[in-house]
């Protein structure tokens, strides 16, 4: 006989029980109205994913275990319909990451996380025990095993699933979004999965989650490994597929797009959900002219609607004829709300301020982050007045070494670009003007400049970002050292400069905004360096 297993990729909110038990009950009334015999919902689908201290109250366990009971009699009506709900659970005072099947208004069986992932993004040691039990049922004479998530990057819990009789592999899964994760996913599920002979079922969480994307992509391997099946990027999404001994005999597989496309959607799902869950009405960005500001409305306005959207520039007396020129250009194009707010009156007031303080004094980065904070403070204002949360847009390679100003271009609630390098940038915006033409040329061509002081561009203060952004990739990212980005071919003098700037300015990321994580090391939770350090290498 063939079993139809619907994969469910939904968008969790964390906390939202009611919420989430509702929409996990829409997707499995959807599949089994479609002929689906299991319905495999992403890991702690019922809470939301990652809960973080959530996990330590307990009130959380007793709140989660009564809307899994109601969960349970929400979907009776469903006849012989297996739905694997992710969920935390209590269980004589030890707590465990569990998947529970829900069959005709009851729990037929829970499996318990056995590899508890804590590096990188992770701490789940910190909330939950492992456990070594497998859970294998029969639907219709196929025997289905679960894992959850870390259980398949090793093998000891795939292993133990296929001597138990499993044919087919149901992983729920809470896999946060980076570049190119979607080959790492299937490679290791061919090492620790399907080398079992097992087909796999890999049904991935969809959504931002704070600093998180959860990419969706869920997929289905046959027994040998070949894909069968794979969901959408970035989107809620739910397919059916059919099982004969084991084996998927369709599926609907939607195709990689280009790296460009992964981050770009994925930055939309992160300020739609972090803006959307959060309650805020809209968002605010201060327009500069230049390619940051311009990438950071591209992607909110395709995130919220251009009625949701409201742009300020605030001129400076440095301020280029050209800035004005292109920001007033752009917002034209994507028919948000747009304001001038000159800040050289407020800019001559501290001057006044100062003037016995500075006297004498040559003028220096200390009248440039005026400027910057008096932009800070307006854009505060007018978000406390009406609502709206600032979006700040630095990015990566600015984080990096310190080319921002506390309480000023830092000021906000919410990071676009935080783990955007400057060269990915300019890559992003040129795939969004494939999909349509809304960041004018010249803002893509000209030199990038702060514009706080006269004729200023970035390569005044800091390396060209080609070299910047390498040097950086090689250090943070990757963990290399000194001696051997120089062996690669960088310059010496370089590589200590930036190295050093990336240390001295902990302090200052320590204070930025939670922003949205696109690579496998960001700064933020992957990121965990000390502020007062000594160590130089």
């Amino acid at each position: 006989m063939t079993v139809k297993v619907a994969i469910a990729q939904i968008n969790s909110t964390v906390g939202d029980l009611a919420g989430n038990r509702a929409k996990i009950a829409e997707f499995s009334r959807r599949a089994a109205a479609q002929g689906a015999d299991i319905v495999l919902t992403p890991e702690l689908s019922l809470v939301g994913y990652p809960p973080e201290d959530l996990l330590l109250r307990d009130s959380f366990y007793a709140k989660t275990a009564q809307t899994l009971d109601e969960l349970a009699a929400d979907l009776a009506n469903l006849k012989d319909v297996h739905v694997i709900v992710g969920h935390p659970v209590e269980k004589d005072g030890l707590r465990f990451n569990a998947a529970s099947v829900l069959l005709n208004g009851h729990i037929s069986g829970s499996y318990y996380k056995h590899d508890l992932p804590n590096a990188t993004v992770f701490d789940e040691k910190r909330y939950f025990l492992s456990a070594d039990l497998p859970l294998v049922f029969d639907v219709k004479g196929t025997k289905f095993g679960i894992n959850i998530c870390e259980d398949t990057w090793f093998s000891h819990a795939p292993a133990r699933a296929a001597e138990a009789g499993a044919q087919v592999l149901l992983v729920p899964n809470g896999s946060p979004f980076h570049m190119n994760k979607q080959y790492l996913r299937v490679d290791v599920m061919h090492a620790n999965v399907t080398v079992h002979g097992m087909s796999l079922v890999y049904a991935n969480l969809v959504g931002g989650q704070d600093e998180l994307i959860f990419d969706g992509n869920s997929f289905v391997l046959d027994q040998q490994g070949a894909m069968r099946a794979q969901l959408q990027h970035c989107v809620e999404d739910l397919q059916i597929i059919e099982f004969k001994d084991g084996q998927p005999i369709n599926g609907t597989i939607i195709e990689e797009s280009s790296v460009e496309a992964q981050v770009y959607k994925a930055l939309v799902l992160g300020v739609r959900d972090y803006i959307g869950k959060n309650g805020f009405p809209g968002a605010l960005i201060g327009m500069s002219g230049g390619v940051d500001s311009a990438l950071t409305l591209a992607v909110a306005v395709d995130a919220l609607g251009a009625d949701k959207v409201r742009t300020i520039m605030m001129p400076s007396p440095y301020t280029a004829e050209i800035s004005w020129i292109d920001s007033r250009d752009m917002v034209k194009r994507v028919g948000v709300r747009y304001d001038e707010i000159g800040i050289s009156d407020c800019f001559d007031a501290f001057n006044r301020t100062l003037a016995d303080e500075f006297k004498g004094l040559p003028q220096d980065t200390t009248e440039e982050n005026i400027q910057a904070r008096i932009r800070g403070t307006i854009l505060m204002a007018l978000s406390n007045k009406h609502g709206s949360i600032v979006l700040t847009t630095g990015n990566k390679s600015e984080m990096a070494v310190g080319y921002c100003t506390l309480y000023g271009d830092m000021a906000g609630g919410f990071a676009v670009l935080k783990d955007i390098a400057k060269t990915l940038v300019y890559r992003l915006c040129a795939y969004r003007n494939t999909v349509s033409d809304v960041i004018p040329d010249r803002i893509l061509t000209r030199a990038p400049s702060a514009e706080l002081r006269p004729d200023q561009t970035d390569q005044d203060s800091l390396p060209p970002y080609e070299i910047l952004d390498a040097i950086m990739q090689m250090y943070m990212e990757e963990n290399q050292s000194g001696a051997e980005i120089i062996e690669a071919g960088y310059r010496k003098e370089d590589v200590a400069r930036i190295t050093h700037l990336i240390k001295i300015n902990e302090y200052k990321r320590r204070q930025s905004p939670v922003g949205i994580r696109v690579t496998h090391r960001a700064f933020g939770r992957d990121w965990r360096y000390p502020i007062t350090s000594k160590f130089r290498e």
